[in-house]
């Protein structure tokens, strides 16, 4: 567990985060109204961030929710840069940003108010992901025609609810399947396996989120998406491993208490993380 972020940067005004609030009226708040992204912070600059920028984005056009004021990619963009010169200035150990834009302070209900958008960026430390993790598959359900499918939401409860039971059972992740079976993702990762020799991921149309890694894993390996693989196929795959923002890419070894064989990390989860950290070394907005 990581400590709470120590600083954070709110419509434009950056403050530790004890002494920064938000309307107890905003929708973010009461209905989960809001979209966020979550970046890599490498030698003080934010990982990718133009591709943060993009989903977010798409996120936001999703949810019909209007990026003016602090919310532009410009303004979130400044803000970053005097969060993170604030908070590396005093000291904090800063690992990742995260951006929120939420629809405001609104009524009561689902209706969004008329005083535009909330925007938070809080940076905080990242603990290093042990490779060998346990996962654990849950019953619930991706929908890949619903109106937040693919969708980076703040509305993640069902991804709380997923992640408690995954640490009730010891593990640190919890895989989905679609409602046609299909495997989709994690609570906060896409899952890539290696079948037969071939590197594979969940096609968007499972539902997943488009995640920036998975994304990046696509372009520098021979990864394949696939709308043909099952949660069994976390068990009797060659290779399983996990990508996020701070996870770069994970080992699986344990599938819902059951130890998978071979190698872990086996030699494709290794060459896939090599090849993270080249194109990072190369470039932090690739």
């Amino acid at each position: 567990m990581t400590s709470s972020p120590a600083w954070c940067w709110l419509n434009g005004k950056v403050a530790p985060a004890a002494e920064t609030t938000v309307s107890v009226t905003d929708h973010g708040l009461t209905v989960g109204d809001g979209v966020f992204e979550t970046m890599k912070v490498v030698d003080g600059v934010p990982f990718a961030l133009t591709r943060h920028l993009r989903r977010l984005e798409r996120s936001a056009t999703a949810l019909a929710l209007v990026r003016d004021g602090w919310a532009t990619d410009e303004a979130i963009t400044a803000g970053c840069r005097d969060l993170l010169d604030a908070a590396c200035g005093a000291g904090a150990d800063v690992g990742r940003l995260r951006v929120t834009v939420t629809g405001g302070p609104g009524p009561a209900g689902s209706a969004r108010g008329d005083e535009g958008c909330t925007v938070l960026i809080v940076a905080g430390p990242v603990e290093p992901w042990e490779h060998g993790t346990a996962i654990v598959t849950v019953p619930f359900t991706r929908n890949p025609t619903g109106a937040l499918a693919g969708v980076k939401s703040t509305s993640y409860a069902e991804n709380v609810v997923a992640l408690a039971r995954a640490r009730a059972a010891g593990a640190t992740e919890a895989l989905f399947a679609d409602v046609h079976g299909r495997l989709s993702e994690g609570t906060g990762s896409n899952v890539f396996v290696v079948r037969d020799g071939v590197l594979l991921t969940p096609s968007l149309a499972t539902g997943c989120l488009a995640g920036i890694t998975r994304e990046l894993v696509l372009e520098v390996t021979d990864a394949e998406e696939t709308e043909d693989l099952r949660l069994a196929d976390l068990v009797t795959a060659d290779e399983v491993f996990l990508t996020s923002s701070t996870r770069d890419a994970q080992a699986v070894a344990v599938v819902d208490g059951a130890r998978r064989g071979g190698a872990c990390p086996g030699p494709v989860t290794v060459a896939a993380g090599e090849a993270l950290a080249a194109l990072q070394a190369r470039t932090l907005d690739p």
